[in-house]
């Protein structure tokens, strides 16, 4: 994170001066990437153990979502400040305090014997990722201060966080599959304790200087809004939109979210300057990838479940069913940073979201016995490569014409709007699922074929409702964004959130 106040970094080994490279800043780099590879790997290693969870701990249908959701609300919620905790407190500190954390609530969650403790273990886990991720990008940054090495230390990092995915989905289908859904959490123990050890006689702390000043009532108003939302959404899937509960709470979101956007216009250290998402390139690019987060995340929730649930596919095969999602992910996003220069941010990232969308609605035509290589693998192929190519320009925008103290915040504001598109997403159309599978019931009875249509229903419905989804994300970026090539120059350079 960026802030107005002046850096300061400690020195490092014995007879290294201050301002000098750290000798070992790519040892450095192999810790912060270790860390990095943990908080990828866990979204994706949880979803393809979902089903198995769901059903050990008899969580229902409408709570499930939970599951995501809980982890997910709590980083994004509280990553702008999780990035002022580390600048202040000390992003070395922050780092192995957030590893340390990670390694606690992961443990809870292995060992959790009911829904409840499982969803506050993900929820913890998600407020130490908001401390770590932050200072692992920062601490990248003021390790790595000559620019074609910092460039190569962000291309490890984007690496990472691109491909770690597919490792999470192999890793999590071999330990549900040969051990335990609940070594999908633990196997974080190990690596955060190890990671956190390593890191205390090799990384080099800095901080910000300055009296540190935190938002509070910004993140609490933010944080519990987004919780109310999502609650709402929760309740509605098992009582319906017009029940009391329901209402309540999604005008108690309402009214939270309007108070965060007053308590930000009226503090002296916003959370979030409402000057940085204003202007018109970045405020798309922000809604944008709200919008497509929202429909991406729930695509793998429902898919996970198709596959095991309606393909009787078994854990490691469900993971590796996504792999070519994945793949298409990091070739996209390499072939996105060689466009960009060339096409500009606005017409990539709308071509982008287009072909994704267009991903999404063949997913309409699953079946009770369709196969994944004629109806599954071509939309997976077409949403990766759509992604890829919107995610690095919508990275890049993040940054065009912002004022260097405020560059942190816009940086973490794209990743933060992906995580909460994910969580209201996954919420929401989760909610559609279970109203199409309730009706499709109500009209055709419960005959085992009928039960079996019923799903594909719900699945089918929620890809629509996740096409309309990314196609608006769409509409925002070609309506918005005017920022042409000459504006990616600036930004070259500045790592891409690839999911």
């Amino acid at each position: 994170m960026t802030d107005t106040v002046q850096d300061r970094t400690s020195r490092g080994p014995v007879g290294v001066a201050d301002g000098a490279p750290d000798p070992r800043r790519w040892l450095a780099l192999s810790i912060i990437a270790l860390a990095q590879l943990m908080v990828v790997l866990d979204a994706s290693i949880v979803n393809i153990a979902m089903p198995h969870a769901q059903s050990a701990l008899h969580i229902s249908t409408a709570n499930r979502q939970w599951m995501v959701t809980a982890y997910t609300l709590a980083f994004g919620g509280l990553l702008l400040l999780g990035g002022r905790i580390a600048d202040y407190l000390g992003r070395k500190r922050a780092f192995i305090w957030g590893l340390i954390g990670f390694a606690l609530a992961s443990a809870l969650g292995g060992v959790a014997p009911n829904a409840g403790l499982l969803f506050a273990a993900r929820a913890l886990q998600g407020a130490f990722a908001a401390v770590l991720a932050p200072a692992a990008l920062s601490l990248i940054t003021v390790t790595f201060t000559e620019s074609r090495e910092r460039a190569r230390a962000f291309g490890v990092y984007g690496a990472i966080s691109g491909g770690g995915a597919a490792i999470g989905l192999i890793v999590g289908g071999v330990l549900t599959e040969y051990a335990s859904w609940r070594w999908c959490l633990l196997v974080n123990v190990p690596i955060a304790l190890i990671t956190a050890f390593a890191a205390a006689p090799v990384v080099r702390e800095s901080r910000a200087e300055g009296e540190a000043r935190y938002d509070l009532p910004g993140a609490l108003s933010v944080t519990a809004g987004l919780v109310a939302l999502v609650y709402g959404f929760t309740v509605a899937a098992e009582d319906g939109w017009s029940d009391a509960r329901t209402l309540g709470l999604l005008v108690g979101s309402v009214v939270l979210l309007a108070g965060f956007v007053v308590i930000e216009s009226r503090s002296t250290a916003p959370l979030l300057p409402l000057r940085v998402a204003w202007e018109r390139n970045r405020g798309g690019s922000f809604l944008a990838s709200l919008l497509i987060g929202a429909g991406l995340f729930a695509m793998f929730l429902f898919l996970t479940y198709y596959f095991q649930q309606t393909l009787g596919y078994s854990a490691l095969k469900t993971g590796f069913a996504f792999l070519p999602f994945s793949g298409g992910i990091i070739v996209s996003a390499g072939l996105a940073s060689q466009l960009l220069p060339r096409l500009g941010p606005g017409v990539l990232a709308g071509a982008g979201t287009v072909l994704a969308a267009v991903g999404m609605a063949l997913l309409l035509s699953i079946g009770v016995d369709t196969s994944f290589a004629s109806h599954v693998l071509p939309s997976e192929l077409l949403i990766s490569f759509g992604m890829g190519f919107a995610f690095v320009p919508l990275s890049s925008l993040a940054l065009v014409g912002v004022a260097p103290h405020d560059a942190g915040v816009a940086s973490a504001l794209v990743n933060t709007t992906q995580q909460i598109g994910g969580s209201l997403g996954t919420a929401l159309l989760n909610t559609v699922y279970a109203t199409a599978v309730a009706s499709y019931k109500s009209d055709h009875g419960t005959s085992a074929k009928a039960l079996a249509q019923s799903q594909i229903e719900g699945y089918t419905t929620a890809f629509l409702w996740g096409a309309v989804l990314i196609g608006a994300a769409a509409v925002v970026i070609f309506v918005l964004i005017r920022a042409g090539r000459e504006s990616t120059a600036a930004t070259e350079g500045a790592p891409a959130h690839v999911g």
